[in-house]
């Protein structure tokens, strides 16, 4: 029997993914990336004796990273070591006013209780009804092709459903729990940046506070690209192949499929096709038009989620105010929201994440100085310019300066910058997205985009922009999705 040949575009998370699992069922897999390493939206890069992940740096979800890896006889700490990060993050409400989320739940609840008196009681409740969403929404939901609204009908997943509060807003549900409003602003900052508000988010996503206070807050030795590292050492020992450098110009198409997988001065032929890279670049820049599954009125009506204004700076000074993740929220946090969703500007008060691996990890920076990476989330499709991005710095070094009460500007010996522009020239993002969509309810499973093309039969999509949506865990189940949809496919040998 002939060896199929599939062709994975982009090597981040879902290409990783769907790459492996290919590999593993006996295709002959070739990973096209336009970069010149793996790992997409997570890469890293090294300089002055720092090290930074580019991207994701939150390891949540770590039974789904076990989980992937389990699917080839593996475990986890065959390639990489984790651990927990102990205290899990701090937020910083304004002067003498933070809280520090501990790793043990006694505590936790304890934590609740001087915020709120009786709100344990509420966090028991909400924690419970977080991990049945957790499970269900892992076991039945999120694993899904979502071609139709019918694969969802099923008792078992309707009465589910019910419980899972699909129609209730994130907001709304966890006000039912609690009356404070920092609990609250606790709760959701998972939302805000992973593409949402409150008000807007199913409730369904309280979930993600299940994997917050219950599995945990994680870090790979080395930093976010170890997971990189190791999903694409796995890939490769399934047997997929790997091109850098190599940026996919267009495909050819007869008869209803695709031929080929067009680069710039090579044609490499394909029997199935997964297309990782951004959905929308695929579609309005590399197929023909009679060949999209969407016009571009249906991409402008799609919401999206933040993209980031991120700075990356070296410091050569410690700085022990700073925990491993610290968020400062000591601003209009419904005004950013705001800035982002309903009236997209340029956000005047912003919340602001620091990531400072190296309070976790001594590889990732010089003796006696720190990395840190400074996100602000925004919305997509901003103007991008030098003087903006000037502008949020001074912000961001005054903000951490009055966070730390120490004067932090002459300690910056390493910065750069990276933002919508970067994130269009890097990876065709559309209009800059950092995330993909926004989680909202009527971009939920089946009213996604479609992971299959109705017009082209052997071409299949992975990545942020389809199901399940944004996020580390959901990207690597996506491009499990599309292989095992394309391995479905070949055993019916009608793809």
């Amino acid at each position: 029997m002939k060896t199929k040949k599939a062709i994975v575009i982009g090597a981040g998370f879902s290409g990783l993914a769907a790459a492996a699992t290919l590999a593993n069922k006996g295709f002959k897999v070739t990973v096209l990336e336009k970069n010149s390493m793996a790992g997409g939206r997570a890469r890293k890069f090294e300089a002055n004796g720092f090290t930074f992940d580019m991207g994701p740096s939150w390891y949540w979800m770590p039974d789904i990273f076990e989980s992937y890896f389990a699917c080839f006889g593996k475990k986890v700490s065959d390639y990489y070591k984790l651990n927990r990060i102990s205290p899990s993050y701090k937020i910083y409400f304004g002067p003498g006013d933070e809280v520090i989320l501990p790793t043990k739940l006694d505590e936790i609840y304890e934590l609740y209780e001087s915020i709120e008196p009786g709100s344990s009681g509420g966090l028991k409740k909400f924690l419970a009804e977080s991990e049945y969403k957790y499970r269900v929404g892992i076991g039945e939901f999120v694993r899904k092709p979502s071609h139709s609204i019918m694969e969802y009908f099923h008792w078992k997943i309707a009465a589910a459903g019910i419980k899972l509060d699909m129609l209730s807003s994130f907001g709304k549900y966890t006000r039912k729990f609690f009356k404070s409003e920092k609990i609250n602003r606790m709760l959701e900052f998972p939302v805000l940046f992973l593409g949402g508000t409150a008000k807007t988010t199913p409730a369904l996503y309280s979930l993600m506070n299940y994997s917050d206070m219950v599995q945990g807050t994680w870090y790979p030795d080395g930093g976010m690209y170890e997971v990189v590292a190791a999903m694409e050492k796995l890939a490769r020992e399934q047997g997929a192949a790997f091109m850098f450098n190599a940026e996919v110009t267009g495909f050819e198409t007869e008869k209803g499929r695709v031929n080929a997988v067009l680069l710039e001065n090579k044609r490499l032929e394909a029997d199935f096709v997964v297309a990782s890279a951004d959905y929308h670049h695929v579609e309005q820049q590399l197929l023909r038009k009679d060949k999209r599954n969407y016009n571009e009125k249906y991409w402008e009506s799609r919401v999206l989620s933040p993209s980031s204004l991120i700075f990356f700076l070296g410091f050569n000074t410690r700085i022990p105010e700073l925990d491993h993740h610290t968020l400062l929220f000591d601003e209009d946090f419904e005004g950013h929201a705001d800035s982002i969703y309903k009236n997209p500007r340029w956000p005047e008060k912003p919340s602001v994440y620091l990531s400072c691996t190296s309070r976790s990890d001594n590889s990732v920076a010089p003796e006696g100085s720190e990395n840190v990476m400074a996100l602000i989330p925004v919305a997509p499709g901003l103007e991008d310019n030098e003087e903006i991005r000037k502008k949020y710095l001074d912000m961001v070094l005054m903000r951490m300066e009055r966070y730390t009460q120490r004067s932090l500007r002459e300690h910056i010996v390493f910065e750069r910058s990276y933002a919508h522009r970067d994130f269009e020239q890097d990876y065709h993002a559309y209009k800059g997205n950092a995330y993909g969509l926004a989680n909202t309810l009527m971009q939920t499973a089946f009213l996604k985009p479609k992971v299959r093309s109705p017009r082209l039969k052997n071409l299949f999509y992975a990545g942020q922009l389809t199901v399940p949506g944004p996020g580390v865990p959901p990207a690597i189940i996506s491009g499990q999705i599309a292989a095992n949809e394309i391995i479905n496919a070949s055993l019916k040998n009608k793809p």
